[in-house]
């Protein structure tokens, strides 16, 4: 039963929160003449040591299923950074107090902040051409975090951005 609920958690996390991706690239790239790929040796992608791995991973998996092949001598490489933010808050509660009578009127409001301010986190993928014309595309991922979740959580998170992210590879002209 514990197996069960787990998987129902996770399958929960990940379609309950939105991934939103932005993408960009060089209209006049050949995409088709990229068949290998690596990572920057030294790569910082702001992520946790776990969470890059995990990210990684899931990259490699989707990337080989699109046919891509990684490489020691790589048609491109892949640059990913990341940064964490908290939103600003969107609901509130107006409070407001007049009163007139006599030609006499008045009044005062204020808005009360609901909830807590949620925290997101943005994840840049920059691939690169080294021997032609240097970065050729790019995607911007932002999302809901949550530091607290499990290690499965996190793993199925990253696995959703990546799909949604590489829907975008190779752009549709």
């Amino acid at each position: 039963m514990k197996k069960i609920l787990a998987l129902l958690t996770v399958i929960t996390f990940t379609s309950c929160a939105s991934i939103y991706v932005n993408y960009d690239y060089e209209k006049q790239t050949d995409f088709t003449k990229y068949k290998t790929y690596n990572y920057y040796s030294d790569i910082e992608s702001g992520l946790s040591e776990l969470d890059t791995k995990r990210l990684l991973d899931a990259l490699d998996e989707a990337l080989a299923l699109k046919g891509l092949i990684l490489s020691d001598t790589p048609d491109f490489f892949v640059d990913i950074t990341s940064s964490e933010f908290q939103n600003a808050q969107r609901n509130s509660v107006g409070v407001g107090v007049g009163g007139s009578g006599r030609n006499v009127g008045g009044g005062i409001s204020i808005g009360l902040p609901i909830g807590q301010p949620k925290l997101s986190r943005q994840i840049v993928f920059d691939f690169h051409d080294e021997n032609g014309i240097g970065l050729f595309w790019q995607a911007i991922s932002e999302s809901g975090y949550n530091p607290n979740t499990s290690p499965e959580q996190k793993e199925a998170r990253m696995k959703a951005i990546v799909e949604k992210v590489l829907k975008g590879y190779p752009p549709k002209n």
